[in-house]
Protein backbone atom coordinates (compact mmCIF):
# COMPACT_ATOMS: atom_id res chain seq x y z
CA UNK A 1 0.00 0.00 0.00
CA UNK A 2 1.67 3.60 -0.84
CA UNK A 3 0.82 6.30 1.14
CA UNK A 4 1.97 8.81 -0.82
CA UNK A 5 5.89 8.91 0.06
CA UNK A 6 4.99 5.76 2.53
CA UNK A 7 4.95 2.22 2.17
CA UNK A 8 3.24 -0.46 4.02
CA UNK A 9 4.27 -3.69 3.45
CA UNK A 10 2.25 -6.91 4.97
CA UNK A 11 3.68 -10.56 5.57
CA UNK A 12 1.22 -12.81 6.07
CA UNK A 13 1.90 -17.18 6.90
CA UNK A 14 1.35 -20.21 9.41
CA UNK A 15 4.46 -20.47 10.41
CA UNK A 16 7.25 -17.93 8.36
CA UNK A 17 5.55 -14.40 7.23
CA UNK A 18 6.44 -14.06 4.05
CA UNK A 19 5.01 -11.56 1.25
CA UNK A 20 1.35 -11.03 0.69
CA UNK A 21 -0.06 -12.30 -2.12
CA UNK A 22 -1.58 -9.06 -4.63
CA UNK A 23 -5.14 -10.54 -4.07
CA UNK A 24 -4.70 -9.71 0.15
CA UNK A 25 -2.57 -6.60 -0.32
CA UNK A 26 -5.39 -4.95 -3.29
CA UNK A 27 -8.25 -6.27 -0.70
CA UNK A 28 -6.99 -4.25 2.28
CA UNK A 29 -8.46 -0.95 2.96
CA UNK A 30 -7.55 -0.18 6.30
CA UNK A 31 -4.75 -1.11 9.01
CA UNK A 32 -4.56 -0.05 12.80
CA UNK A 33 -1.92 -0.91 14.91
CA UNK A 34 -1.70 0.00 18.76
CA UNK A 35 1.45 -0.10 21.24
CA UNK A 36 0.88 0.31 24.44
CA UNK A 37 3.72 0.47 27.74
CA UNK A 38 1.89 -2.15 29.27
CA UNK A 39 0.22 -5.14 28.25
CA UNK A 40 -0.13 -6.87 24.82
CA UNK A 41 -0.29 -4.37 21.60
CA UNK A 42 -2.76 -5.34 19.25
CA UNK A 43 -3.00 -5.05 14.94
CA UNK A 44 -6.33 -5.01 12.82
CA UNK A 45 -6.83 -5.26 9.54
CA UNK A 46 -10.02 -4.74 7.76
CA UNK A 47 -10.25 -6.35 4.13
CA UNK A 48 -13.04 -5.41 1.68
CA UNK A 49 -14.42 -8.58 0.18
CA UNK A 50 -17.41 -9.68 -2.19
CA UNK A 51 -18.52 -12.78 -3.94
CA UNK A 52 -18.64 -11.69 -7.47
CA UNK A 53 -17.29 -15.20 -9.91
CA UNK A 54 -18.13 -18.76 -10.00
CA UNK A 55 -15.30 -19.45 -7.53
CA UNK A 56 -17.05 -17.20 -4.84
CA UNK A 57 -20.71 -19.52 -5.05
CA UNK A 58 -19.80 -21.09 -1.70
CA UNK A 59 -18.14 -18.84 0.43
CA UNK A 60 -16.32 -15.44 -0.27
CA UNK A 61 -12.99 -16.25 -1.62
CA UNK A 62 -10.78 -14.51 1.35
CA UNK A 63 -12.35 -16.22 3.74
CA UNK A 64 -11.39 -19.12 2.12
CA UNK A 65 -7.79 -17.85 2.22
CA UNK A 66 -5.54 -20.03 4.26
CA UNK A 67 -3.41 -17.14 4.75
CA UNK A 68 -6.03 -15.69 7.01
CA UNK A 69 -6.30 -18.23 10.27
CA UNK A 70 -5.91 -18.15 13.59
CA UNK A 71 -2.58 -17.93 14.61
CA UNK A 72 -0.88 -16.87 11.45
CA UNK A 73 1.30 -15.30 12.05
CA UNK A 74 1.38 -11.65 10.92
CA UNK A 75 4.40 -8.87 10.38
CA UNK A 76 3.88 -5.23 9.10
CA UNK A 77 6.35 -2.74 7.93
CA UNK A 78 6.15 0.85 7.26
CA UNK A 79 8.81 2.22 4.89
CA UNK A 80 9.53 6.73 5.09
CA UNK A 81 11.91 6.94 2.61
CA UNK A 82 14.53 4.10 2.23
CA UNK A 83 14.43 2.33 5.44
CA UNK A 84 11.34 0.39 6.30
CA UNK A 85 10.70 0.07 10.33
CA UNK A 86 8.75 -2.86 11.74
CA UNK A 87 5.14 -1.49 13.45
CA UNK A 88 3.75 -4.98 14.13
CA UNK A 89 4.48 -8.78 14.53
CA UNK A 90 1.63 -10.88 16.02
CA UNK A 91 -0.64 -13.36 15.53
CA UNK A 92 -4.16 -13.58 14.22
CA UNK A 93 -6.72 -14.32 17.24
CA UNK A 94 -10.03 -13.09 15.68
CA UNK A 95 -11.76 -13.19 12.81
CA UNK A 96 -15.00 -11.45 11.86
CA UNK A 97 -17.09 -10.98 9.22
CA UNK A 98 -19.85 -7.77 8.21
CA UNK A 99 -21.86 -8.81 4.92
CA UNK A 100 -23.65 -6.17 3.59
CA UNK A 101 -26.37 -5.49 1.25
CA UNK A 102 -24.53 -2.72 -0.65
CA UNK A 103 -21.68 -3.31 -3.00
CA UNK A 104 -18.25 -3.61 -2.12
CA UNK A 105 -19.38 -2.47 1.33
CA UNK A 106 -18.98 -6.35 3.30
CA UNK A 107 -15.50 -6.51 4.98
CA UNK A 108 -13.35 -9.27 6.57
CA UNK A 109 -11.58 -7.51 10.00
CA UNK A 110 -8.54 -9.96 11.02
CA UNK A 111 -7.85 -8.78 14.45
CA UNK A 112 -4.89 -10.53 16.81
CA UNK A 113 -2.16 -9.45 19.24
CA UNK A 114 2.00 -8.68 19.26
CA UNK A 115 3.96 -12.31 20.19
CA UNK A 116 3.68 -12.19 23.88
CA UNK A 117 -0.20 -13.33 23.36
CA UNK A 118 1.93 -16.98 23.35
CA UNK A 119 3.24 -16.21 26.73
CA UNK A 120 -0.81 -15.83 27.95
CA UNK A 121 -2.07 -19.40 26.47
CA UNK A 122 -1.13 -21.22 29.34
CA UNK A 123 -2.37 -21.26 33.46
CA UNK A 124 0.93 -22.49 35.39
CA UNK A 125 1.12 -23.42 39.16
CA UNK A 126 4.68 -23.34 39.26
CA UNK A 127 7.64 -22.69 42.25
CA UNK A 128 10.59 -20.25 41.85
CA UNK A 129 12.45 -21.75 44.64
CA UNK A 130 15.68 -19.30 46.58
CA UNK A 131 15.10 -16.84 42.83
CA UNK A 132 14.88 -12.78 43.21
CA UNK A 133 12.51 -11.96 40.39
CA UNK A 134 15.26 -10.70 37.80
CA UNK A 135 15.90 -14.05 37.70
CA UNK A 136 12.20 -15.32 37.29
CA UNK A 137 11.56 -13.06 34.53
CA UNK A 138 14.73 -13.91 32.77
CA UNK A 139 14.06 -17.97 33.19
CA UNK A 140 10.62 -17.48 31.44
CA UNK A 141 11.31 -14.95 28.59
CA UNK A 142 14.44 -17.41 27.34
CA UNK A 143 11.58 -19.98 27.20
CA UNK A 144 9.92 -18.07 24.16
CA UNK A 145 13.42 -17.16 22.30
CA UNK A 146 11.49 -18.60 19.16
CA UNK A 147 9.48 -15.49 19.09
CA UNK A 148 12.10 -13.17 20.25
CA UNK A 149 14.87 -14.59 18.65
CA UNK A 150 16.53 -11.42 20.47
CA UNK A 151 18.29 -12.02 24.07
CA UNK A 152 15.49 -9.97 26.65
CA UNK A 153 16.57 -7.02 28.46
CA UNK A 154 15.43 -7.21 32.02
CA UNK A 155 16.71 -4.45 34.71
CA UNK A 156 17.89 -5.46 37.63
CA UNK A 157 15.78 -3.15 40.85
CA UNK A 158 17.91 -1.23 43.13
CA UNK A 159 16.93 -3.58 46.18
CA UNK A 160 17.51 -7.43 45.25
CA UNK A 161 16.07 -9.44 48.11
CA UNK A 162 16.64 -13.65 47.17
CA UNK A 163 14.39 -15.48 49.39
CA UNK A 164 15.30 -18.01 51.38
CA UNK A 165 13.75 -21.30 50.74
CA UNK A 166 12.98 -21.49 54.55
CA UNK A 167 11.12 -18.50 54.81
CA UNK A 168 9.35 -18.11 51.56
CA UNK A 169 9.26 -19.71 48.02
CA UNK A 170 8.09 -17.52 45.08
CA UNK A 171 5.23 -19.28 42.90
CA UNK A 172 3.61 -19.00 39.92
CA UNK A 173 -0.28 -18.83 39.57
CA UNK A 174 -1.06 -18.30 36.45
CA UNK A 175 0.00 -17.52 33.03
CA UNK A 176 3.48 -16.54 32.16
CA UNK A 177 2.67 -13.24 30.89
CA UNK A 178 0.23 -12.04 33.66
CA UNK A 179 3.03 -13.19 36.12
CA UNK A 180 6.02 -11.42 34.42
CA UNK A 181 3.32 -8.05 34.88
CA UNK A 182 3.39 -9.02 38.60
CA UNK A 183 6.63 -8.99 38.93
CA UNK A 184 7.01 -5.60 37.01
CA UNK A 185 4.30 -4.01 38.99
CA UNK A 186 6.39 -4.99 42.26
CA UNK A 187 9.11 -2.50 41.55
CA UNK A 188 6.79 0.09 39.47
CA UNK A 189 8.25 -1.17 36.03
CA UNK A 190 6.82 -2.08 32.96
CA UNK A 191 6.85 -5.14 30.64
CA UNK A 192 6.45 -4.98 26.94
CA UNK A 193 7.66 -7.05 23.89
CA UNK A 194 8.52 -4.07 20.89
CA UNK A 195 8.76 -5.63 17.05
CA UNK A 196 11.79 -5.29 15.32
CA UNK A 197 14.59 -3.94 14.29
CA UNK A 198 14.20 -6.71 11.57
CA UNK A 199 11.26 -9.02 10.50
CA UNK A 200 10.49 -11.64 12.63
CA UNK A 201 12.83 -10.46 15.48
CA UNK A 202 11.26 -9.37 18.95
CA UNK A 203 12.96 -7.35 22.06
CA UNK A 204 11.17 -8.19 25.55
CA UNK A 205 11.75 -5.59 28.18
CA UNK A 206 11.30 -6.14 31.54
CA UNK A 207 12.26 -2.82 33.75
CA UNK A 208 11.35 0.98 34.49
CA UNK A 209 10.00 3.00 31.68
CA UNK A 210 12.72 4.34 29.48
CA UNK A 211 13.01 8.18 30.42
CA UNK A 212 16.56 8.70 29.71
CA UNK A 213 16.59 7.44 25.32
CA UNK A 214 17.23 9.96 22.84
CA UNK A 215 14.01 12.15 22.16
CA UNK A 216 12.48 11.27 19.19
CA UNK A 217 11.28 14.25 16.83
CA UNK A 218 9.51 16.50 18.14
CA UNK A 219 5.59 17.23 18.06
CA UNK A 220 4.86 20.77 16.81
CA UNK A 221 2.23 22.99 17.81
CA UNK A 222 0.85 26.03 16.41
CA UNK A 223 4.23 26.64 14.44
CA UNK A 224 3.54 27.63 10.89
CA UNK A 225 4.77 24.99 8.31
CA UNK A 226 6.89 22.77 10.99
CA UNK A 227 3.01 22.25 12.66
CA UNK A 228 2.86 18.36 12.89
CA UNK A 229 0.19 18.16 15.44
CA UNK A 230 -3.42 18.11 14.29
CA UNK A 231 -5.22 18.37 18.22
CA UNK A 232 -4.06 17.86 21.42
CA UNK A 233 -5.51 18.21 25.34
CA UNK A 234 -3.73 18.13 28.63
CA UNK A 235 -5.50 16.86 31.95
CA UNK A 236 -3.44 17.81 35.07
CA UNK A 237 -4.26 15.18 38.09
CA UNK A 238 -3.83 16.41 41.41
CA UNK A 239 -5.21 13.22 43.13
CA UNK A 240 -2.74 11.24 41.75
CA UNK A 241 0.78 11.55 43.77
CA UNK A 242 0.42 8.85 46.73
CA UNK A 243 3.17 8.70 49.56
CA UNK A 244 3.75 5.65 51.55
CA UNK A 245 4.27 5.94 55.58
CA UNK A 246 3.93 2.72 57.05
CA UNK A 247 5.08 -0.13 59.26
CA UNK A 248 6.05 -3.87 58.33
CA UNK A 249 6.43 -7.08 60.46
CA UNK A 250 9.78 -8.14 58.76
CA UNK A 251 9.98 -11.46 58.17
CA UNK A 252 13.67 -12.19 58.59
CA UNK A 253 14.15 -9.64 62.01
CA UNK A 254 10.15 -10.39 63.19
CA UNK A 255 10.49 -6.82 63.84
CA UNK A 256 7.95 -3.82 63.07
CA UNK A 257 10.10 -1.52 60.91
CA UNK A 258 8.91 1.89 59.33
CA UNK A 259 8.45 1.54 55.62
CA UNK A 260 8.47 4.88 53.12
CA UNK A 261 8.32 6.27 49.97
CA UNK A 262 8.08 10.41 50.28
CA UNK A 263 8.63 11.03 46.19
CA UNK A 264 9.14 9.01 43.06
CA UNK A 265 12.96 8.31 42.22
CA UNK A 266 12.09 8.18 38.22
CA UNK A 267 13.82 10.47 36.26
CA UNK A 268 12.09 13.84 35.93
CA UNK A 269 10.91 15.29 33.08
CA UNK A 270 9.18 18.15 34.55
CA UNK A 271 10.21 21.21 36.36
CA UNK A 272 7.34 21.85 38.83
CA UNK A 273 6.09 18.05 40.23
CA UNK A 274 3.34 18.18 43.02
CA UNK A 275 5.13 16.49 45.71
CA UNK A 276 2.05 15.05 47.81
CA UNK A 277 2.95 16.91 51.08
CA UNK A 278 2.43 20.14 49.89
CA UNK A 279 -1.53 19.02 48.83
CA UNK A 280 -4.45 19.57 50.70
CA UNK A 281 -5.31 15.95 49.97
CA UNK A 282 -2.19 13.92 51.24
CA UNK A 283 -2.98 10.84 50.57
CA UNK A 284 -1.06 8.14 51.97
CA UNK A 285 -0.70 3.96 52.26
CA UNK A 286 -0.88 3.27 56.14
CA UNK A 287 -1.65 -0.93 55.50
CA UNK A 288 -1.61 -1.03 52.19
CA UNK A 289 2.14 -2.28 51.75
CA UNK A 290 1.54 -5.59 53.59
CA UNK A 291 -1.31 -6.21 51.91
CA UNK A 292 -0.97 -5.98 48.37
CA UNK A 293 0.76 -7.74 45.06
CA UNK A 294 1.64 -11.00 47.52
CA UNK A 295 3.10 -14.41 46.06
CA UNK A 296 0.07 -16.76 46.61
CA UNK A 297 1.70 -18.79 49.37
CA UNK A 298 2.51 -15.57 50.91
CA UNK A 299 -0.65 -14.77 51.08
CA UNK A 300 -1.88 -18.56 52.52
CA UNK A 301 0.60 -18.57 55.21
CA UNK A 302 0.35 -14.90 56.17
CA UNK A 303 4.13 -14.34 55.98
CA UNK A 304 4.07 -11.28 54.99
CA UNK A 305 6.89 -9.26 53.25
CA UNK A 306 10.70 -8.71 54.08
CA UNK A 307 11.73 -5.23 54.87
CA UNK A 308 14.13 -4.54 51.43
CA UNK A 309 10.65 -5.99 49.32
CA UNK A 310 8.00 -3.74 51.60
CA UNK A 311 10.34 -0.68 51.09
CA UNK A 312 10.44 -1.95 46.99
CA UNK A 313 6.85 -1.59 46.88
CA UNK A 314 6.03 1.19 48.60
CA UNK A 315 8.44 3.16 46.13
CA UNK A 316 6.90 0.91 43.36
CA UNK A 317 3.57 3.02 44.24
CA UNK A 318 4.79 6.60 44.80
CA UNK A 319 6.51 5.70 41.36
CA UNK A 320 3.56 4.84 39.57
CA UNK A 321 1.52 7.51 40.97
CA UNK A 322 3.22 10.26 39.61
CA UNK A 323 3.77 8.89 36.16
CA UNK A 324 0.45 10.12 35.10
CA UNK A 325 -0.36 13.69 36.85
CA UNK A 326 -0.19 15.06 33.53
CA UNK A 327 -1.38 13.37 30.33
CA UNK A 328 -1.55 14.64 26.94
CA UNK A 329 -4.05 13.03 24.16
CA UNK A 330 -4.32 14.15 20.73
CA UNK A 331 -3.39 12.95 17.14
CA UNK A 332 -0.71 13.83 14.32
CA UNK A 333 -0.21 13.58 10.58
CA UNK A 334 2.37 10.60 9.83
CA UNK A 335 3.12 12.29 6.52
CA UNK A 336 3.87 15.62 8.17
CA UNK A 337 5.71 14.35 11.17
CA UNK A 338 7.78 12.28 8.90
CA UNK A 339 8.13 9.07 10.82
CA UNK A 340 6.59 6.43 13.19
CA UNK A 341 6.48 7.92 16.66
CA UNK A 342 7.32 5.09 19.03
CA UNK A 343 5.26 4.12 22.22
CA UNK A 344 7.90 3.55 25.32
CA UNK A 345 10.10 6.26 24.79
CA UNK A 346 10.74 9.77 25.01
CA UNK A 347 9.72 12.79 22.58
CA UNK A 348 9.76 16.50 23.07
CA UNK A 349 6.53 19.04 22.64
CA UNK A 350 7.07 22.35 21.66
CA UNK A 351 4.77 25.68 20.83
CA UNK A 352 2.36 25.02 23.51
CA UNK A 353 3.67 26.89 26.32
CA UNK A 354 6.19 26.86 28.97
CA UNK A 355 3.57 24.86 31.22
CA UNK A 356 2.88 22.32 29.29
CA UNK A 357 6.22 22.42 26.30
CA UNK A 358 9.22 20.03 27.49
CA UNK A 359 9.89 16.20 26.99
CA UNK A 360 7.18 13.47 27.90
CA UNK A 361 7.08 9.59 27.63
CA UNK A 362 5.36 8.11 25.32
CA UNK A 363 2.02 5.69 26.76
CA UNK A 364 0.97 4.02 23.60
CA UNK A 365 0.49 4.86 20.64
CA UNK A 366 -2.27 3.77 17.91
CA UNK A 367 -1.41 4.02 14.43
CA UNK A 368 -4.65 4.62 11.68
CA UNK A 369 -3.53 3.75 8.04
CA UNK A 370 -5.68 3.90 4.78
CA UNK A 371 -5.10 4.82 1.49
CA UNK A 372 -4.02 8.35 1.21
CA UNK A 373 -3.96 8.93 4.92
CA UNK A 374 -2.23 7.70 7.84
CA UNK A 375 -3.01 8.93 11.49
CA UNK A 376 -0.76 8.82 14.80
CA UNK A 377 -2.78 9.06 18.01
CA UNK A 378 -0.82 9.40 20.97
CA UNK A 379 -0.71 9.49 24.90
CA UNK A 380 2.04 11.09 26.68
CA UNK A 381 2.42 11.64 30.65
CA UNK A 382 4.72 13.11 33.23
CA UNK A 383 4.88 14.03 36.31
CA UNK A 384 4.17 17.34 36.70
CA UNK A 385 4.56 20.60 34.38
CA UNK A 386 7.13 23.05 33.43
CA UNK A 387 9.61 22.11 30.98
CA UNK A 388 13.12 21.22 31.97
CA UNK A 389 14.56 22.46 28.99
CA UNK A 390 14.84 25.62 26.98
CA UNK A 391 14.35 23.20 23.72
CA UNK A 392 13.66 20.34 22.25
CA UNK A 393 14.97 18.24 19.68
CA UNK A 394 13.25 19.53 16.15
Amino acid sequence: MNLLGIHLTLLIGPTIAVPAPVSLTEALASVQVTHNDTGRSGFQLTFQVGRSGPLDILDYGLLKNPLLKPFNRVILLVRFGIVPQVLMDGFITQIQLAPSNEPGASTLTITGEDVSVMMDMEEKKFPWPALDETTITLLILLSYLQYLVLPPVTVPPTSIDVPLPTQRIPAQAGTDLSYLKTLAGRFGYVFYVTPGPLPGQNLAYWGPPKRLDVPQPALSVNMGPQTNVESINFQYNALAPTMVLDTVQDTTTNLPLPVFALFSMRPPLASMPPFPFNLPNVRTSLSGVSQITLDPEERENNQGLSWPQAMARAQAKVDASTDNVVTATGELDALQYGAMLQARGIVGLRGVGFSYDGNYYVKNVTHSIRKGEYKQRFTLTREGTGSLTPFVRP
